[in-house]
């Protein structure tokens, strides 16, 4: 099982995600995905699915509520 996955999102570079004790933690490849820089997440697909979901729009709306 590989410790470090690039994510991608509509074929844009969102960061890389590296596993630690705790979870995999993410690092912003651009200003859009910033939001999620450092934060821990369970696994890869989980930051995938969130990344995703920001450049959708999504995760702000449910930020705000």
């Amino acid at each position: 099982m590989s410790d470090t996955y690039i994510i991608e999102v509509s074929s844009e570079p969102a960061g890389i995600v590296v596993r630690d004790k705790a979870g995999f933690r993410f690092f912003a490849a651009s200003h859009r995905f910033n939001p999620l820089e450092g934060r821990l997440f369970r696994s890869a697909r989980e930051a995938e699915r969130v990344a995703r979901e920001l450049l959708s729009g999504k995760a702000k709306a449910e930020a705000a509520a």
